[in-house]
């Protein structure tokens, strides 16, 4: 990862733990890893992305070594969630299975994830050459069932409903359905299953004030 992390690799797996219901702490976090399989892939993607911080000798073999177990959590919950993929804390997927991240996707905070889901790049043939975008999505946002997100940014707490196509920006707080997704309605009350205590917006998150868990 390129950018400096917000957040520590404590605040980030208590925060997880949190979205999932199970608390911050350290037995919470255990229970997790033993009995939910799409905890554990964002157990590993945080993971991954804390040995590669890290300087020393040890930063490619434990590097190696957390990507292949992140490879076998993908490959159990049936999803693609590149390690490289800037994900805020809080970030909680339901059901998981066919869900496809490309690898330079930004998720922000508390967002929910549902299966089948794509966050996908659009590549713009111009004459000067191809240009491609990547998704972006704000804090607290919700995207339901098999809906695609293609090369574009969602405002901090909208709603993306089921099966919708998402080809163009969409502001905050809003509902965006149909295919291509249009906004439909405003939030007025924010979709965030057991949010963690993260900031509001991504422009000014502060650090989760979570219950420290061990790493």
């Amino acid at each position: 990862m390129q950018d400096v992390p917000r957040y520590t690799y404590r605040q980030t797996v208590a925060a997880d733990a949190i979205r999932y219901g199970g608390g911050s702490g350290l037995e919470a976090v255990l229970k997790l890893l033993a009995g939910n399989r799409l905890f554990r892939v964002t157990f590993t993607l945080r993971s991954c992305q804390a040995a590669n911080r890290m300087g020393g000798p040890l930063r490619k073999p434990l590097l190696a070594a957390c990507r292949l177990l992140h490879r076998w959590t993908q490959h159990s919950a049936a999803m693609d969630l590149p390690w490289e993929t800037q994900v805020g804390p809080g970030l909680r997927i339901l059901h998981g299975w066919g869900l496809v991240v490309n690898a330079k996707a930004r998720i922000g905070a508390n967002v929910t994830l549902f299966h089948g889901v794509t966050l996908g790049q659009k590549d713009d043939l111009l004459p000067t050459g191809r240009v491609t975008h990547y998704p972006e999505l704000g804090d607290g946002v919700w995207v339901g069932p098999h809906a695609v997100v293609i090369g574009v940014s969602v405002g901090d707490e909208c709603i993306v409903a089921a099966s919708s196509v998402v080809t163009k920006p969409m502001p905050r707080r809003t509902v965006v359905a149909g295919n291509p997704g249009k906004v439909v309605a405003e939030v007025t009350i924010p979709d965030i299953p057991n949010p963690a205590p993260v900031g509001a917006s991504s422009s000014q998150t502060t650090a989760a004030q979570a219950s420290p868990v061990p790493g």
